[in-house]
Order: structure tokens, then sequence, then C-alpha cells
């Protein structure tokens, strides 16, 4: 009995506990609100009179992006418009009134794409093969065609800095590449520019902000499921380093935007004959064939890739 009132004094408005919460809910905010506008400004990813399309898949990630711009809207000093959009991907038991229900009562205009991308994936993937590739290529293009259609100038996707980080080691050790997920991206046929807003927000603090907000997560039970997918052990792996050297997942994002070509051995990136910087080669948002995909599924990489 003593431990039922406890929980239910924790539950009253007014208690403690709950202003314990509130206060919590709004420094993270205030954290992730700081990250985000300043990813904004040094990559230049929201300018005035753009559509803004905030890709929802019902994660926590997502959900954080989607509160942060409507928040920075308010007071940004320009004037961006937000939509918000899902891809209904027909999966078995996905609750497709979660979302509709979540952005009504916000009051963000929102679309839901209704496209049976499941069943494709099912019956071209072996079983017990990863679904992520396809699965990706699948929805990147439904959702690429949908911002073309509806005049939309930024597509917003919820990567956060772990991704960018998580995506840099996949691709060293199985891609044989020195490359991640950019915070911008622009596509040579110039579609489609893809933004990338929580790029400097830690992955725990949109978890803990998702938690307190108690966002309407859906889990993903198609790819997200799958086990022994080679991000998760970097993800762990990250996490152990967190646990026992806080601050080097910081010092390695900051070497993400502090790069020295000469130090390097790339000669696409520096002349070391003359000693200068070249160019190297601009990337679009999607220069590989699917058979070159093929041979880099690395789990979620693809996934988080769009």
């Amino acid at each position: 009995m003593p431990e039922a009132i406890l929980d239910s004094s924790k539950q009253a408005p007014g208690s403690e506990y709950e202003r314990s919460r509130k206060t919590e809910q709004n420094k993270l905010q205030k954290r992730l609100r700081r990250d985000a506008g300043q990813a904004i400004a040094d990559f230049s990813m929201i300018e005035a009179g753009d559509k803004v399309m905030c890709c929802l898949s019902g994660g926590k990630d997502s959900y954080a992006m989607l509160d942060i711009l409507l928040n920075l809207q308010k007071s940004a000093p320009v004037s961006f418009e937000l939509i918000a959009v899902n891809l209904d991907q027909k999966q078995p038991g996905f609750p497709e009134e979660v979302l509709p229900d979540y952005l009504a009562a916000i009051g963000v205009e929102y679309h839901i794409i209704e496209k049976d991308t499941y069943s494709i994936v099912k019956e071209k993937v072996p079983e017990g093969s990863t679904t992520c590739g396809l699965c990706s290529r699948l929805r990147r293009g439904i959702l690429y065609n949908f911002a073309e259609e509806h005049g939309v100038t930024k597509i917003a996707l919820g990567h956060h800095r772990d991704d960018l980080l998580e995506t840099l080691f996949l691709n060293m050790f199985y891609g044989g590449k020195l490359k991640t997920m950019p915070p911008v991206l622009h596509s040579d046929d110039g579609r489609n520019t893809v933004i990338r807003p929580l790029a400097y927000s830690r992955e725990k603090d949109i978890a803990r902000y998702a938690e307190l907000k108690q966002f309407p997560i859906i889990p993903c039970n198609l790819c997200g499921s799958q086990e022994n997918l080679q991000r998760q052990v970097i993800k762990e792996m990250f996490q152990n380093w967190d646990k026992q050297h806080p601050g080097r997942l910081e010092s390695m994002f900051k070497a993400l935007r502090n790069v020295e070509p000469s130090h390097l051995a790339d000669t696409r990136l520096y002349n070391f004959r003359e000693g200068k910087r070249l160019g190297g080669e601009r990337q679009a948002v999607q220069t590989a064939t699917p058979e070159q995909e093929k041979e880099q599924d690395f789990g979620r990489l693809d996934v988080l890739n769009i």
C-alpha cells in the first residue's frame, strides 16, 4: 500500500516529482533547440520562404525533430513553412491512427502516404536477410517524389550526432570509405535538398526528451527488430565508450568538423606533389547503383542514409 501511495503522489499534478520532470524537460528542450539552431545556422539549412517537409517514422528522433522545429519556427528570424509527412508502408499491425491523432492534436499540417512497400520487401528479400537496403530505396523514392509534387524545398530527417558517428565507423569498418551522413545533402539533379537539423544533438538527450514528452512511439517491426545488425554493434560500442571515457564521443564529432586532407591519403582531396588542397568529388543524394548498394549493406546504414 505505501508503494501505491508513493506512485500516486508522483503522478499528482503539482507534485515535486512532476515539477522536477517539467524542469528537466525544459532544460532538454533548450539544449536541443540550441543545438538545432546552431546546426541550421552553421549549414544554412533553412532559408526564408522554405517549405520544410519533416519525415516522421513514429520514432523518438523524428518526433523530437518536429517538436524542436515547431518551437524554433515561432522565434526564427526568417519565415518558413512546416509540414509533417509519414509513409504508411502497410506493415502488419501498424497503428495507423497514432500519427494522425498526434499531428491533429498539435495542429500541424500533415500528410499520410499509403504505399504497400512491406509486401514488396518481403517478396524480394530472402528470409533472414537484412531488409533495410531495399526498404530505404523504396521509401526514398516515394518521399522524394512527394516532395517535388508538393513544392517542398527542404526534406528534414531526424538523424542525430550519434547516427553520423555510427555511419562514419560503419563506412570505415565495412565500406572502406571515410564518410558519414552530411548535415545538408543536395541531389545532383537539383530536385531535392536533405537537411538534418539534429546533427549536433546527442541521442541520449533526444531519448530522454521523448520520454518526458511522452511521444506516442511506434516501433518498426520490419527492420528495427532484426537482430545482430552492424549498426547496433557500433551503437553498443559507443555506449560503453561514453560510460568509460566521458567526452570521447564529443571529441570524435569535433574531428568530423576539423578535417585535414594533407594528413590523410586521398589524392582526390590533396595534391601531395604540389602541396595543395583539391576540391574533391561532389557527392549526390544517391550515386550508387542498386548493385553497388547491395554490396554495401551495413545493417541499418542504408535506412539512415536515405
